[in-house]
């Protein structure tokens, strides 16, 4: 394994930059960075669970949207530098404070990285599921990478149009990489389990609405239940926040109207979708934003 990326090609943008030098088009170079660490309650009730998802956020991201809520971290304004080793017990020590599971946000461009902390902390009795939570913009190679180690795929699906992800994420093919990738997480994790309510394994696919595109989240919806039926999980959200800024893009400058999310809702009922989270009330908030000023977790290992 290339634990060094001097030609990176982990993320299909395959930038080929040596990133022990200068920064890939994730905006990190070859040391990983986190930017959070902490018990989150804010996934699927199946995930956060009681006790908290044990969430680490890593800095930069390939992808890159430009409507991104955790714009601070996408951009690699925050994080903190960390060892291969340090990252090891980071993930024991989320498992001490009880968390369900160790849950991996943006980590595809440090993924060899965490792929050798995963196997030192498995030898070290980290016994709670590996949750992987992605944008989907993934390669299957690098997915190979993980293939025995993840438990959970969480990812996006976010752009059925290559017009839309061009757009808003400069990545014209963002569903052709991404309806691979899914494919490749359903092989390597079978069907779903779950116990006590949690999720122990199996596949989550998450797809934000966007304002103006329902029809757009209609086709992704009809692709993964014509594909997978009620094998796998999705989870429906409405919780897009226009950032500020937005001159550019206007319009999707609102949030998504109760609206247009029932009729996306009521079009996955239609189909006969059975395995689906929904969101209820106002959860666009920026209450939602994790706060990447508290890193005591982080700080805890520092030490």
């Amino acid at each position: 394994m290339n634990i060094i990326q001097k030609r990176c090609a982990l993320c299909p943008r395959k930038c080929n930059i040596d990133r022990t030098k200068t920064c890939g088009y994730c905006g990190e170079k070859s040391v990983v960075r986190v930017a959070r660490a902490s018990l989150h309650m804010w996934e699927e009730p199946c995930i956060s669970g009681e006790n908290g998802s044990g969430t680490v956020f890593f800095s930069g991201c390939p992808l890159k949207c430009v409507f991104c809520q955790n714009r601070s971290i996408a951009l690699g304004s925050k994080g903190k530098e960390l060892t291969i080793t340090q990252l090891s017990k980071l993930f024991l020590l989320l498992q001490r404070k009880g968390a369900n599971n160790i849950n991996l946000v943006t980590p595809t461009h440090f993924v060899p990285q965490i792929v050798e902390a995963l196997r030192q902390t498995k030898a070290k009795e980290l016994t709670i599921p590996i949750v992987y939570n992605t944008s989907g913009y993934e390669c299957i190679e690098t997915l190979h990478m993980l293939d025995g180690l993840v438990d959970i795929y969480l990812p996006d699906m976010k752009y059925y149009s290559a017009q839309l992800s061009s757009r808003y994420s400069n990545a014209p093919d963002y569903f052709e990489n991404a309806s691979h990738a899914l494919k490749e997480m359903v092989r390597q994790t079978g069907a779903a389990v779950f116990q006590n309510n949690l999720m122990r394994r199996g596949v989550i696919v998450r797809h934000m609405v966007m304002p103006g595109y329902t029809k757009d989240s209609k086709a992704i919806i009809k692709y993964i239940y014509d594909t997978y039926g009620n094998t796998i999980y999705m989870s429906i959200m409405n919780q897009y926040t226009p950032m500020e800024n937005f001159e550019e893009f206007p319009e999707i400058g609102r949030r998504v109207t109760r609206r247009e999310y029932e009729r996306v809702i009521d079009y996955a009922v239609s189909l006969g979708i059975e395995n689906a989270f929904i969101q209820e009330g106002d959860t666009a908030k920026e209450s939602f934003i994790p706060d990447f000023d508290d890193n005591m977790y982080l700080d805890e290992i520092m030490v």
